[in-house]
Parts: structure tokens; C-alpha cells; sequence
């Protein structure tokens, strides 16, 4: 199981908010709109508990509902919103992000670690000659899995190993093409790597036709808070290329931030 991002005392625990909370990530891409049954058991909760948490979500304009299926409401854009306006690491990364695609022309991004995904907190993307720039339309708060990804690999390489082994057994490694490394014993050879080198390249791992290229971005205390990384597709640009001419660039914009971090 994923350790709490912040322990508390148990009478300060509030499980009721915390019930609130998993019907309302029950929800993604997969379960678009869900009822009571489908969401107690996405949350780990009764039927009865999850109904009535569907009801209030839906009462408070979080989800809508036909009164059997509910789905999300445009509201809940409002935490999101709230995070990328006030949050101090999207603010600072989005003019380097926007400068590197200038440069480059190219879809750069930065990106956080919430368990075994990745989460997109900022980003900067530019159209490449009418190709797509980013998988499946790719935006801010879109969520990819982390070990098939080149910012997922390069903040796993930053965990303590005894942490690393708890998140490699704790969760299982699909396979998303026939390029995806989901041996973990595969995965640990390719992040020692990734620390080795102190960059990550995935190719075609999360989908066909899509490469991308990530570092670190670190704080003056050493701590890896985020990656950044590019995205281009092997028909536009070989790895050498991208190695020679946008890993430079890469590491020069995360030297640059790190002291405000």
C-alpha cells in the first residue's frame, strides 16, 4: 500500500472526508460515469456508504447524475485550478517551458510522481507539422503510468532503494506496448541507469510512435522534486539527435531552476 503523503494522529483523522475523496478519484478515463455499485468497489467502501457519497458530491456540483449513473461536474476543475494558480512549482517552470519549446519546437513538460503515475503540472506544447505532439492529447493533470515513462523512471531513480522496493511490490507493471519494460527486475536495471546518467530515454514504451526524453529537476538541498522532459516522435528525430542537441538544453533549464526551488 502507498505510504500517507502526511502521518496524523488517529483522532485527527477524518474518514468520512477521506471516503469523499476516493469516490471522487473513482472517476477516470476508463469510468467515465459510474453508480453506486461500481463506485463502492473502485473506493473501497460499501454500496450504501458510496451512495451516499455520490448523492452529496452531486448535491455540492462536483457530479452530475441521471439519478443512476453520475459523472463529473465542471466544478471539480476548480481544485485543479486552484493548484496550478497558487502551487509554486508550475508557476516557475511554465516561462522555461515556454522558452524550450520556442527553441525547439517542441512539447516539453514538467512533471510530478503521485504513486505509481505521473502526473503533467505544467507544459508547453507546440504543433510539429500537423503530427500529434502529445499521446492521446495529452493536458494539464493527465496522469501516465510511471514506469513506462521517461519522468516516471527518472523520479523513480531518485527513491531510496528500500522505498523503491516497497512501490515495486506493491503494484504490478502492464504492459502498454510491446516495448514496455514490465519485468521488475528489468525495471530496476534501467533506473540504475537512469541514475547513472542522470537522464532517461523511453521509447515507444507508453505508445507507438511516441519518444521522449526527461532529467531531473532538484532543489539546492539535492531532493528531486519533478522531471522534465520532451516529447517527439522517432519518425521526426533519432535518439543520437536528440542525445546531441535537446538533452543539453534539458539540463541547462532544470541548472536554472534550481536554485529557486
Amino acid at each position: 500500500m502507498p505510504q500517507p503523503a502526511f502521518p496524523i494522529a488517529p483522532e485527527d483523522f477524518i474518514a468520512g472526508l477521506a471516503k469523499g475523496l476516493a469516490v471522487l478519484e473513482s472517476f477516470d478515463t476508463e469510468r467515465q460515469r459510474l453508480n453506486a455499485t461500481v463506485a463502492a468497489q473502485r473506493a473501497g467502501i460499501t454500496r450504501a456508504a458510496a451512495r451516499r457519497h455520490l448523492l452529496t458530491l452531486a448535491h455540492l456540483g462536483y457530479l452530475e447524475t441521471d439519478g443512476r449513473q453520475f459523472w463529473l461536474a465542471s466544478k471539480v476543475l476548480r481544485l485543479s485550478g486552484s493548484y496550478l494558480a497558487t502551487a509554486r512549482l508550475p508557476r516557475l517552470v511554465q516561462p522555461v517551458l515556454h522558452r524550450l519549446a520556442a527553441q525547439a519546437g517542441l512539447s516539453f513538460s514538467c512533471v510530478v510522481r503521485d504513486g505509481g503515475e505521473v502526473v503533467i503540472v505544467a507544459r508547453s506544447a507546440v504543433h510539429e507539422s500537423g503530427q500529434r505532439v502529445l499521446a492521446h492529447g495529452l493536458h494539464l493533470g493527465s496522469r501516465l503510468p510511471a514506469h513506462a515513462t521517461s519522468t516516471g523512471r527518472v523520479l523513480l531513480a531518485a527513491l531510496p532503494p528500500a522505498e523503491l522496493e516497497l512501490w515495486l511490490a506493491a503494484r504490478e507493471l502492464p504492459r502498454l506496448t510491446a516495448h514496455t519494460a514490465t519485468d521488475a527486475a528489468a525495471l530496476r536495471a534501467v533506473l540504475q541507469q537512469v541514475r547513472e546518467q542522470d537522464y532517461c530515454m523511453a521509447r515507444e514504451e507508453h505508445e507507438l510512435g511516441v519518444q521522449a526524453l526527461a532529467v531531473p529537476l532538484r532543489n539546492m538541498g539535492g531532493q528531486t522534486l519533478a522531471a522534465l522532459n520532451l516529447v517527439t516522435s522517432p519518425q521526426r528525430m533519432k535518439p543520437a539527435t536528440m542525445l546531441a542537441q535537446l538533452l543539453p538544453l534539458l539540463q541547462e533549464a532544470a541548472r536554472e531552476l534550481r536554485p529557486l526551488l
